[in-house]
């Protein structure tokens, strides 16, 4: 087997024309693990998945765009598939939300608080969380499997180290909400420059953008994230796969 990864949704802070926000599949070690579950990416899983055959998701902070498909989540396994424990990996925060939104998630749902430093061992996946720098508390998460590893960033400012998660990166999927610094500025969210710079300090062996603002243009991300990374790098496109 791979460590693979398929893109839910890239859009950030709200969902583009004909793209969901945040959220992305993990399989490897015989898992199938969802990170964050924006607006229109619970769709997009289960073009790829069985509802049924889910076995843990992970949310990384509080806003909106990367958790309230959640609620449609539980929705369908309490009522549509009767099923129970469903293991969800969160900040406290994130879970006080989500309780007011969904009524009540358990038993449907297991949460688990998790936060910086935090190492969850799956079985066949292996996490560990660094908090980034961002408005809420938010965790970046790396995910070990299949002798692999991929690291999320979720949402973070510059200052925020990747190797904050440990070396031997193969993949890593940054935000990139805005493609030059200008833009960035006075914001805890990245640029294309950030994130590739960011990425080659860490000296991981690929680089995906993702996070783009709907208005962005890819080709400027693709273009800058490039130039700060030092080789080609990839913009992360919904219902797109990546195997390791």
């Amino acid at each position: 087997m791979t460590l693979s990864l398929t893109v839910l949704g890239s859009s950030g802070s709200y969902p583009g024309q004909g793209h969901a926000c945040s959220g992305y599949l993990v399989q490897g070690g015989g898992l199938n693990l969802v990170v964050d579950l924006g607006p229109g990416s619970l769709a997009n899983l289960q073009r790829h998945l069985s509802l049924p055959d889910l076995d843990a998701v992970v949310l990384t902070h509080s806003h909106p765009d990367h958790w309230t498909d959640l609620a449609g989540l539980r929705t369908a396994r309490k009522y549509g598939l009767g099923l129970e424990g469903l293991p969800v990996y969160g900040t406290a925060e994130t879970h006080d939300h989500a309780h007011r939104l969904c009524t009540n998630l358990h038993p449907t749902m297991v949460w688990h608080d998790v936060t910086d430093g935090d190492e969850v061992d799956l079985g066949g996946l292996q996490l560990r969380f660094s908090a980034t720098r961002h408005y809420v508390e938010t965790l970046a998460v790396r995910i070990d499997g299949e002798g692999r590893s991929i690291a999320y960033s979720a949402d973070t400012g510059p200052g925020w180290d990747l190797g904050a998660l440990g070396p031997g990166i193969d993949l890593a999927l940054i935000e990139s909400t805005y493609p030059t610094d200008d833009e960035a500025e006075g914001v805890l969210h990245l640029s294309a420059h950030q994130a590739g710079d960011l990425a080659r300090k860490a000296d991981v062996g690929r680089l995906v953008l993702t996070h783009l603002w709907p208005e962005s243009d890819p080709d400027e991300h693709r273009r800058i994230g490039s130039e700060a990374f030092g080789s080609p790098v990839e913009i992360a496109i919904d219902n797109e796969r990546y195997h390791l």
